[in-house]
């Protein structure tokens, strides 16, 4: 199987072109869940069927489906690499991705693009299925500017992806640092996007520098949203705005929905670790790497668990817009873990299509 198949099925529209500013937009009836299995000792388990997981939408069981063949469906994939910011002094590392490409494509029928990125976005290489036009690209990469834009990256290569044709499954590959600089695409905006769109993000990242983590938590500690409702906190350890909020949010929390405590909390998370968050709203896979050898063995580690992932389907059985927490368990298998994207988000005008299913 080659990358994990997509959060989101699209409906059979035409896709419109990219656009400067791009942003992310989805129809969808039909949520797909991709999940991983193994056991408390990391070995992965690839054997299970539908009866074995249970799975809630907002915490409405769901009836679920587990998909098949969907390891021999085509790949359109972009190569998302940061070359300005911190990016711009790990170049060399990414001299021989050709060869490890191979294996995380598969044999599967597969096109690939690459985006270099700093402040502004550039396809360097438009899809091709020739891995060597693929690898002289980013072996010819040079450093751009100071900035780090990956919210406005993601939003670009998506866009892209947008204009494949439908029956191919999309996914990016993003190598950066941990902290965006520079994106235009507002934070609430990109939790809504990552979390609709149809394309599984698999991100591969370095620390950034300590200068730049400082001035991010800086930011975080003016930015922060005030509490709800007028709420003040009277916990006297409740120092920052933030804390302040989950204090109030705890109290409020009974008449709120789980999705939105976790949408707030998730806005503060995709801020401080873009790439870690991404991965994970999308049902894709995070890597730390500080060297060659740590990257290379992140996209091996990559290449084997795509094969053995789980793609569990639902139609909403109780839909509303906005943001939806989603739960999976395994029933019967207790020294088992299982790892999944937690949530997804449902526009107003798709929720009247509910009951129809879409496939590309």
């Amino acid at each position: 199987m080659a990358l994990a198949a997509a959060p989101f099925v699209l409906a059979q529209t035409p896709p419109p072109p990219p656009s400067p500013n791009p942003a992310f937009t989805a129809r969808s009836t039909l949520v797909l869940v991709p999940a991983m299995v193994r056991t408390k000792a990391g070995e992965l388990v690839f054997t299970l069927t539908t009866n074995d997981f249970a799975l809630a939408d907002d915490g409405v069981e769901q009836k679920i489906k587990l998909e098949k063949d969907t390891d021999s469906e085509p790949l359109a994939l972009v190569v998302a690499i940061e070359t300005g910011g911190g990016g711009a002094h790990q170049l060399d590392k990414y001299r021989h991705l050709e060869t490890m490409m191979e294996s995380v494509v598969g044999d599967v029928p597969h096109k690939i693009a690459v985006v270099a990125f700093d402040s502004e976005s550039t396809l360097l290489q438009n899809f091709t299925s020739n891995l060597n036009v693929m690898g002289t690209t980013i072996e010819e990469l040079t450093p751009g500017n100071r900035g780090a834009a990956i919210l406005d990256a993601l939003a670009f290569s998506v866009d892209l992806l947008r204009n494949q044709p439908p029956e191919y499954r999309r996914a990016i590959l993003l190598i950066s640092e941990t902290i965006d600089h520079g994106s235009r695409v507002k934070m609430e905006d990109a939790l809504r996007a990552i979390s609709d769109t149809n394309t599984a993000i698999y991100s591969l990242a370095f620390s950034s520098s300590k200068s730049d983590v400082q001035r991010e938590v800086s930011k975080l500690s003016s930015d922060e949203p005030g509490p709800p409702g007028g709420c003040m906190s009277t916990d006297p350890t409740a120092s920052s705005r933030l804390a302040q909020t989950w204090e109030c949010l705890s109290l409020l929390a009974p008449p709120l929905r789980a999705a939105t405590i976790a949408g707030i909390l998730g806005m503060n998370g995709v801020r401080r670790n873009v790439p870690e968050r991404v991965a994970h709203l999308t049902g894709g896979e995070y890597f730390p790497f500080s060297n060659t050898h740590t990257l290379e063995r992140s996209l091996l580690t990559i290449s084997n668990h795509i094969p053995n992932r789980y793609v569990l389907s639902f139609q909403p059985q109780s839909p509303h817009p906005g943001l939806h927490s989603i739960q999976l368990r395994l029933k019967d298998h207790p020294k088992l873990v299982v790892t999944a994207r937690r949530s997804y988000w449902a526009d107003s005008d798709t929720m009247g299509d509910v009951g129809q299913t879409h496939h590309p």
